[in-house]
């Protein structure tokens, strides 16, 4: 089964659940998208998976992770707290991580599928901070609260949408860049700005971006595209989806991916959570998911 397009949810370093799941489904099955939609870390992923392919590529970047995060066993820097010094160490070392890992790769990036990176433009009737407060806590009130697939409280204060292509990015600094706008979660990164705009994480309007897939013209076969998402969800495992011009394929881990998004002191777990991923990849073959 060839996907035409792929979906890859958010969720830090959940993510490397989907680079699990992607080089066991690309060994056994080949994969040539022609679009990758994604959010956040998601988006970091989909770079990686052109940059160091296969399993090769994710090795590299989980030993160069082993090496940054040695030192680190605290996700709070408390030396800081009364200093102009961030308090939080995320946000310099995830671009540091982004410019090591991806820095050598950017051509093959360019020559890979179209990578569109979702961001969230903060809506113009309120403030920056006053936006980041809002946001962050309807989206983590609604994910509790009632654990949507497609949670909507963003689009509900006025947040909206900006897709930006890999296509678009002149070189390697401005799609990190956008990688990192994409992510902007405070306070663990600062608030970010696109053109004069504050931007945050771009799952504050879906974490799941399937508002970036193109459906397939009328009276066309419709457009494959697999999501992987990094949660579980009280649903069918795997489940489809049929949308004008679409047929969707959701996977999710088959448990609880066993780390944190932002958990920079459990690095140990980020190559478990990418084992999790090519054990469910396995499965799925196995079970003939995939055709």
């Amino acid at each position: 089964m060839q996907f035409d397009q792929i979906v890859l949810a958010g969720g830090g370093n959940r993510c490397w659940w989907q680079a699990g799941f992607w080089n066991v489904l690309n060994q056994a099955i080949p994969q040539h998208p022609k679009k990758i939609v994604a959010v956040s870390a998601g988006a970091a992923t989909a770079c990686l998976f052109s940059a160091r392919p296969g399993h090769e590529g994710a090795q590299w970047g989980l030993h160069y992770y082993a090496k940054a995060l040695a030192a680190i066993s605290s996700n709070v820097d408390w030396k800081n707290l009364f200093s102009n010094q961030p308090l939080f160490p995320h946000y310099r070392l995830y671009r540091a991580a982004l410019e090591n890992i991806l820095a050598d790769g950017f051509e093959r990036i360019q020559e890979g599928p179209e990578i569109l990176i979702g961001l969230a433009k903060t809506p113009s009737y309120l403030s920056p901070k006053i936006s980041v407060v809002m946001g962050l806590l309807a989206y983590e009130l609604e994910k509790k609260l009632k654990r949507p697939l497609h949670p909507q409280s963003g689009k509900f204060l006025g947040f909206s949408r900006l897709f930006v292509s890999s296509k678009t990015c002149a070189n390697i600094n401005e799609l990190i860049e956008t990688i990192l706008q994409s992510s902007c979660t405070p306070p663990f990164t600062p608030v970010m700005y696109r053109d004069g705009q504050a931007i945050l994480d771009g799952g504050l309007i879906d974490n799941v971006p399937i508002d970036g897939l193109t459906p397939a013209a009328a009276g066309e076969k419709n457009q494959e595209a697999l999501i992987l998402l990094t949660r579980r969800y009280d649903l069918p495992n795997p489940f489809i989806q049929e949308l004008p011009g679409l047929r969707l394929t959701y996977i999710q881990p088959s448990q609880k991916v066993p780390i944190s998004s932002w958990d920079y002191s459990r690095h140990d777990l980020m190559p478990e959570a990418y084992e999790l991923g090519k054990s469910d990849a396995r499965q799925a073959i196995t079970d003939g998911i995939f055709g």
